[in-house]
């Protein structure tokens, strides 16, 4: 695993819709971040600590894996969902 790129998908923006329309800043008041660190998590631009990985699920009530999804760069799911994106970013 040495210099191997990872990914990190995050469910964030879902999980707020699902509970009841929440803010980015109403998260980022639960959680004790400022809202440009909930954007830069959601955008993918920045990786929480564990810890505030673990206050995101825990304000949700949901498991850490129900919020992060981990892939190495070589695996083929991430290869597939990366191509996915790339066509939606083209639609």
């Amino acid at each position: 695993m040495d210099n191997e790129k990872v990914f990190i998908s995050n469910n964030i923006r879902r999980l707020r819709f699902f509970a009841n329309e929440m803010t980015q800043q109403e998260l980022a008041d639960r959680t004790g971040v400022t809202r440009q660190t909930i954007v830069a998590i959601e955008n993918g631009k920045y990786f929480p600590s564990l810890e505030l990985a673990f206050r995101i699920a825990h304000t949700f009530k949901v498991q850490l894996s129900d919020v992060f999804t981990y892939f190495p760069e070589n695996d083929q799911v991430h290869i597939k969902f990366m191509a996915k994106q790339a066509k939606k970013e083209k639609t």
